[in-house]
Order: structure tokens, then sequence, then C-alpha cells
């Protein structure tokens, strides 16, 4: 049963004291077209052992399949320590840190997450965490609009190569504010230069990439800053954290950097469970900072000059002003950012640099092994750990015959990349060893052998 404290003799009691008739009556004003009259596909609700026995279900069913799928979920290797610790009372039933004199380990922590994030970035300050990836690349927009004061613009030119989840999450944020995403198509799985706006001084607020794009691609992300910058857009780089430990970071591309960046931070010691959880993170340039949404953790010395840590530059005003706030989103995923700090620590600046290189090396493998198979070709030869192959019949018929040999075959791009036919996104993460390829590569020839090409 719900957690609902108040009888309804409470709730009669309430209504008479403060004169009103129902509780609808409290939220008359929320227009007819915001209203709905039930949720659906939304079952009745169970109770704990039902619930109990749900999930354990459902997470039975994601045993023993070997995913190559990538696409912003992805399986890393985690080394026990890092959930042994954090899943330890004090750091597992921590919250928002409000009571710096009571939370110095929970804040510490995020201390020290900023301090490796700006480290990875090339940035001078990151905040404590948002929700997703998806929310803060919609929250790096709103603030790359109020901090650009050399222009005026609500566009933000956003590259096709951004996560097609990223972009429809952005579009549903920022929409209501009235901020315009504006498409920067592709060529040869990356941003189309000969489509860059004209015009000398084109009317954006930003520029938004993504590094590796979605479609595993490597940007030219120190030319197309330079062009942002020469044209008074503020650059947001969104990036897969791991691969900054051999790529670029966003801080040093071009002449002067990109401004901000954002992402999911799922790579950095979290598992793929079943949808998630995630978080994201958020990085800038320190001119920017009281822009930044979220909280911000900073050090400091008490009054017997002893280091201590606090909340700092995080505006009250996030929870009380609704639409004119900084931002909305008014807490951080401090349970994941305690894995990803504990993750970070234990491998360390080599230990992450040899982990995206064994990524990227057993994703060249697998493509170039699949891409020799007739019927499959690779579709853009410079990638991270994400590559395109063209199949020459349609993706999801095969993807279906792999998943009944346990294969999580990569993802279906028909469907968001409509123009490059029939697609298929594969990754190979350190996890995938010699005889898992060995495995995908015999099954998909199989598969090819057995359908009809298109």
């Amino acid at each position: 049963m719900p957690f609902i404290p108040h009888t309804d003799d409470e709730l009669r009691d309430m209504l008479a004291t403060i004169g009103v008739a129902s509780i609808d009556e409290l939220f008359d004003e929320i227009p007819d077209a915001l209203r709905i009259d039930g949720l659906q596909n939304v079952p009745a609700g169970l109770d704990e052992a039902g619930i109990t026995r749900l999930m354990t279900a459902r997470a039975a069913r994601d045993d023993g399949a070997v995913s190559f799928l990538g696409a912003g979920a992805y399986e890393h290797y985690i080394p026990a320590a890092v959930w042994d610790i954090a899943t330890r009372g004090e750091f597992y039933s921590a919250y928002t840190p409000y009571q710096a004199e009571a939370s110095q380990g929970t804040l510490q922590v995020i201390y020290e997450f900023q301090t490796m994030m700006t480290g990875l970035t090339g940035l001078q300050v990151s905040n404590a965490s948002l929700y997703d990836g998806a929310t803060a690349f919609a929250e790096a927009c709103l603030m790359a609009v109020r901090a650009n004061r050399k222009s005026r613009s609500r566009r933000i030119l956003v590259s096709r190569g951004l996560h097609p989840a990223y972009r429809a999450v952005g579009k549903a944020i920022l929409e209501g504010q009235g901020i315009e995403l504006t498409e920067l198509p592709l060529r040869d799985g990356r941003v189309d230069v000969a489509a860059l706006p004209a015009d000398e001084k084109p009317d954006y607020a930003a520029l938004v990439l993504q590094q590796p794009n979605f479609l595993g691609s490597i940007e030219d992300a120190d030319a197309l800053t330079d062009w942002a910058a020469a044209r008074d857009m503020l650059v947001i780089g969104v990036c897969n954290p791991l691969s900054l430990a051999l790529l670029k970071p966003p801080g040093e591309w071009g002449e002067a950097g990109a401004d901000i960046a954002c992402g999911e931070g799922q790579p950095l010691g979290i598992p793929v469970s079943s949808g998630g959880p995630y978080f994201g993170y958020l990085v800038c340039r320190d001119k920017l900072v009281r822009q930044m949404p979220g909280r911000i953790v900073g050090r400091t010395v008490d009054l017997n000059g002893e280091p201590g840590f606090t909340l700092t530059l995080q505006a009250r005003e996030q929870h009380i002003r609704r639409s004119k706030a900084t931002s909305n989103i008014c807490t951080n995923q401090g349970l994941m950012v305690t894995a990803a700090t504990i993750y970070m620590t234990l491998l360390g600046a080599e230990g992450l640099r040899r982990n995206a290189g064994q990524c990227h090396a057993n994703t060249r493998e697998l493509a170039a092994r699949l891409a020799a198979l007739d019927g499959v070709s690779l579709a853009f030869d410079q990638f991270f750990h994400e590559a395109v192959l063209i199949l020459d019949r349609p993706v999801a018929p095969v993807l279906a015959t792999l998943a009944e040999h346990d294969i999580v075959g990569g993802l279906d791009l028909s469907k968001d990349y409509p123009e490059l036919g029939h697609a298929l996104l594969v990754c190979a993460t350190e996890m995938r060893t010699a005889a898992e390829i060995d495995a995908y590569v015999a099954t998909l020839a199989q598969a090819l052998q057995d359908s009809q090409a298109a």
C-alpha cells in the first residue's frame, strides 16, 4: 500500500479548515488541456512481495546475454571494491548535504569527484552531478543562452551526431523556454562542414558537439571550436568521460577550448542494470560558474584552521523561483557519484587510459572481422569504441536471430538515422573476450547465410 499518512478524516478536516470542497479544487489553476484522465499502460500497484518477485524475474532476464550494444549503455569491468564501499550505510543512505558540519564525508566525496571531472575535461569548475547525460545537455544549453553576453540569440546549433535521446530530451525541456535547437547534418559520419551557416556572424548562442559522436566517429573538434568562437558562439562538448583518458579534453579544443562540457557518467563504475541508474556531469570555465545549475562543493578551513568542505555557490533560488530560477534541478546523484569517485580513484589515470585503449582495440577487431563477412561493410573508419556497419538487409531480424543465441548484437539505426540504410551500431568494451567476439562473428555469419538479403 502507498505510504500516505493522512486518514480520510484528517483530509476532510484539512479541507474544511482552508475552506475548499475537494483536493481537486486545490489544483484548479491547472488548465484542462494539461490534465489527463489516467496513465495508460501502467498496471495496478503491487505489494512489497509482488514487487520483489517482479524485479527478481526481470533481473534474471539480463543474465547470460553478451552485450555489444553501446549507444550510451556501456558494460565495463567494475572492481568489487567500488560497490562494496559505495553500499556501506554511511554512503548508501547519504542524501543532499544541507548541514555541512554533519556531512563532511559526503561533501569530501563530491569535492573529489568535481576535482577528477575537471581533470578529465580540462575545464575549471564541476558541479556535483545531475540526473543523467540528457538533462545535463539541456542544462548546458540553458546555461549557454544565459551566459553568452555577445549574443541575444535563443538558437543553438546541434550536431546530428548528438545522441538522439539527448536531442529529444533537449527539445522537450528547451522548447518551453523558447530555445530552438538547429540540427547540423552529417557527412561521412561527422559534422558536414559545408553545411555550417555561411553568415559572417550567424545568430546562434552556442554550438554543440558530441565527441566521439553517437555513431562513434571522431569529430574535428579543434576546427569546429575555432569556427564557433570566431562567431561569438559558446561551445558545448558532450563527451564520454572514459574517452577523455585518450582523446583531447574539451577544455583544450582549438585555440581557446570549449566553454562547457557535459555527458553521461555511467561508464565510470555504474553497472548496466535494465536501463539505469545514470548520472550526468556538467563542467565549465570558471567565468561561467555563476550560471551553473546544481550544487558545487568547496574546500575551506574552519575557525581552527582545519580543512573542511561545504556547499558553495548553490543558489537557493533554484528551490523557489520555478521558471525564473537558474535551474529546477536541485539535487545530485550522490550514490552514483560516490561509486564513480571510488572507480576513478582505484583505476587512476593510467588505468583509465588502458581501459579506454582496450575498448578501442576490441571494437577495431570486432568491426574489421564483421566487415569481412559477405553482406557487411564498415561505414566509417575513424571511431573510438563504437562503429557503424552497413548490412545488405534489414537489421531488426538479424538482431532477433542474434538474441536467440544470447547475443545483444548492437543498435538498429534505421529509426534515428534512416539515411544510412540498413545500419547497425556495435560496441565492444574491455569486457568482451576473444571467444565472445569469435562467437558474435560466427553467429552473425550464420544468420546472414540463413536469411534473405534485401
